[in-house]
């Protein structure tokens, strides 16, 4: 059996949730085995209904008042005692900041490997094997999994799978898993949720995102770009050297070190492409980028290029967009 679990981003299922239904999906297929998404803790109903409408074999929703609000301490004796129950072969998750949290409590609890961060899978016949970045991103490593490992947790990388692969089908069965829990289990205390600010956004959810780099020179140049994502309805990303030069905030990384994402659209402007940021953008759906340098490394991985200076494309399409 094959468990996805799902991860609830202001209720409704988080994007990376998706793409790891579309990983549950592909494993279920090669192993001949059913498919099972666990809907853990808030808005586990929600989810549900969302989930419903993908092909699987049956949908558990795991619910209690000690995890109505996330902690490390309770998903981790949840999930837990789920695997612990159903004993599934893989339990996956897209790899999030709550997954980096809580999925190694549970490795520890079930004495189960924890393959983290990957970035694709091959089954060759009797094996398989993952892949991973390491080293900030500069190597690619294959994880050949040993034969006699049993079961494992496995969380994939953003735009590993891609969303667009979702079989579309009727769970089976929809079950209620009773969990245990008792207030000697959470020992962490929750606080306030954290209220991003008006310029913080989650990156890996966008649709279109403009990323710039180094060409933008300085903050003064900032408007620039600003004038021209409100005109296009896009998302601003940041590389690293305009963060380091303190023009944009780390909230807007885009690269190895900040989000991981995969729009339909992905406009690189002013930046060479260097390998910790093109590993955390190569899934995007189409790429597109502007540098003066016909050498730039991005357009190696871009769909479309231009050749020409910011400063003089950016405005002059602002300024067709809005008359527009």
């Amino acid at each position: 059996m094959i468990l996805v679990v799902l991860e609830n981003q202001r209720g409704i299922i988080h994007d990376f949730s998706l793409q790891a239904i579309v990983a549950g999906q592909q494993f279920a297929n090669e192993y001949n085995c059913p498919l099972n998404i666990l809907c853990l803790g808030e808005n586990a109903d929600n989810l549900k209904n969302q989930a419903s409408k993908y092909e699987c074999d049956s949908i558990i929703i795991a619910e209690h008042n000690l995890i109505k609000e996330y902690t490390s301490d309770g998903f981790s004796k949840a999930l837990s005692d789920v695997i612990q129950d159903k004993k599934p072969q893989f339990t996956i998750m897209g790899h999030s900041y709550m997954a980096r949290d809580f999925l190694p409590r549970v490795s520890v609890k079930q004495d189960i490997p924890f393959i983290s961060d990957l970035t694709s899978v091959n089954f060759q016949n009797e094996k398989i094997v993952f892949s991973k970045q390491v080293f900030n991103a500069k190597f690619l490593t294959n994880i050949e999994l040993d034969p006699n490992v049993k079961s494992a947790i496995l969380s994939f990388q953003s735009s590993a799978f891609s969303k667009d692969k979702l079989i579309f089908g009727t769970p089976k069965n929809i079950e209620k898993f009773n969990l245990s829990l008792d207030k000697e289990d959470i020992r962490i205390v929750s606080q306030e949720p954290f209220k991003e600010t008006s310029s913080d956004v989650d990156l890996s959810s966008s649709e279109f995102i403009v990323t710039v780099g180094r060409g933008i020179e300085s903050e003064d140049n900032l408007p620039i770009m600003e004038k021209f994502v409100d005109a296009i309805g896009a998302d601003l990303g940041s590389s690293r050297p305009v963060v380091d030069m303190g023009i944009l905030p780390k909230s807007r990384l885009v690269g190895s070190s900040g989000h991981t994402v995969a729009p339909n659209l992905y406009l690189a402007v002013g930046l060479s492409g260097a390998i910790q940021h093109v590993v955390a953008m190569k899934g995007s759906e189409k790429i597109m980028a502007i540098n003066t340098d016909r050498d730039a490394p991005i357009f190696e991985v871009a769909d479309y290029a231009v050749i020409g200076d910011l400063f003089d494309i950016i405005p002059e399409l602002t300024r067709k967009i809005s008359e527009d």
